[in-house]
């Protein structure tokens, strides 16, 4: 399979989740899984991220390891 287009298809759904606008996520790519990694503001916008991915073809699953950091 060629990741290429799934990798756009992507990072297109995080760049248009208003819950992704402004954070740093990065994402990697292993066969059948797409890892995400950054930090976000709360628990919510983790799952919000995560859940943009869902349905997208080839994406079987998703490892979340975006890190919530607490607003001080």
């Amino acid at each position: 399979m060629n990741s290429s287009p799934l990798l756009h298809r992507i990072d297109r759904a995080i760049q248009t989740n208003p819950h992704a606008l402004r954070r740093k996520v990065f994402l990697e790519s292993v066969p059948g899984r797409i890892v995400l990694r950054g930090k976000v503001d709360s628990f919510y916008q983790k799952q919000m991220i995560q859940e943009s991915l869902r349905g997208i073809e080839g994406v079987e699953r998703i490892c979340n390891q975006l890190e919530v950091e607490e607003a001080r």
